[in-house]
């Protein structure tokens, strides 16, 4: 993990010629190939043509009306009648902004050289999307179009990668795109499946960790500890987490995590964020930075002498099939919705039964 920060890069002035000489070095390597947006930007450009000729035709006619009739229009006519120069301006001022940006070589490009200045500064490789990326966390499986977007890996020693992740769940106009930021921090001991929840970033339905676990394997800790996190792990597996989950380490995830989820599974230790990860901010970078140095560093030295001891070695370094999982449950969510959906289809029976009821 890295020892020292540099973040000079995430904000030192930057030129133009700059942004250009970095954008045609990377511009044909696969990550960046496919993480630029042409045609996405192609279709964009064409929407917004077509939507300045839509309005500018509206706006033709309404300017036509107002020079043959402008004293039978009013001042209400005259509002309603100009909204669409409104419309056309702002089209034409988004339009013509997303072309300098495009073709000057600044937004993303600038974003992706200074995070890659970054990188090379503190150790780290950048990477601005890898496809699918192998990870045994709760959130990696989940959907498809499976991508790590503007995010960070360690150049050497324990492995180390954080940036953002996103997928895509339903499909056509039911489709959802579903954007975490994550930190996944490779351990030295396979470790029983464990899972804190965080109690500050929950939803109106409550955990926000996109996956419903069994409420019979949560575990309650010592200390304010249940006030910040709920932690499920597996049956039998009780003794296990607190091995792991020392008050010490438990006091460090309060301080530096408590509005993260974290997750550990098999060799790793998964940090999550229900947003993306703003790469760009230092504050951001130098809480990571703190989280790994803390919670990361304990928790590596808290568990490199686990076993499992369902396991008959230490050299195995293995936990037993009963631990490797969290069992599923379901969630608050998923009951909210089938209860409105048996409320509302059974609304008819149920208005009939009271007005019978009333009607007595």
């Amino acid at each position: 993990m890295m020892s020292t920060l540099d973040t000079t890069p995430l904000t030192a002035p930057v030129a133009a010629s700059e942004i250009a000489a970095f954008r045609t070095a990377m511009r044909d390597r696969p990550e960046y190939a496919a993480a630029s947006p042409l045609a996405q930007f192609v279709v964009a450009i064409i929407a917004l043509v077509f939507m300045v000729f839509v309005v500018g035709s509206f706006a033709t006619l309404a300017l036509g009306v107002i020079g043959t009739s402008l004293q039978d229009v009013g001042l209400p006519g005259l509002l309603f009648l100009g909204f669409p120069l409104v419309v056309l301006a702002v089209i034409i001022i988004v339009a013509v902004t997303l072309i300098r940006r495009h073709f000057r070589g600044g937004g993303r490009w600038e974003r992706w050289m200074r995070l890659d200045r970054f990188a090379v500064a503190n150790g780290l490789t950048f990477s601005p999307l890898s496809r699918d990326p192998q990870y045994p966390g709760m959130i990696f499986g989940q959907g498809r179009s499976r991508v790590a977007l503007d995010h960070l890996r360690s150049s050497e020693g324990r492995f180390l990668d954080y940036g953002t992740y996103r997928y895509v769940t339903g499909s056509g106009k039911n489709s959802t795109t579903h954007t975490w930021g994550f930190v996944a921090l490779e351990l030295d001991r396979s470790l029983p499946h464990m899972v804190l929840d965080a109690k500050a970033n929950n939803g109106l339905f409550g955990s926000t960790i996109g996956i419903a676990f069994s409420k019979d394997q949560i575990l309650s800790l010592e200390g304010d500890f249940n006030e910040h996190f709920t932690l499920y792990c597996p049956r039998e597996y009780e003794r296990d987490a607190l091995y792991v989950f020392t008050p010490d380490l438990m006091a460090l995830a309060i301080d530096e995590a408590a509005a993260f989820d974290i997750e550990i599974v098999d060799k790793w230790m998964f940090v999550y964020s229900t947003r993306g990860l703003d790469l760009l901010d230092p504050r951001l970078q130098e809480r990571v930075h703190r989280i790994l140095a803390t919670v990361g560093t304990k928790t590596v030295s808290q568990t490199d002498r686990y076993r499992d001891d369902r396991v008959p070695s230490f050299e195995a370094n293995v936990v037993a099939p009963s631990g490797q999982r969290l069992r599923r449950g379901v969630s608050a969510g998923a009951i909210a919705v089938v209860a409105v959906f048996l409320v509302m289809w059974s609304w008819p029976w149920i208005s009939g039964l009271f007005g019978a009821l009333l009607g007595r």
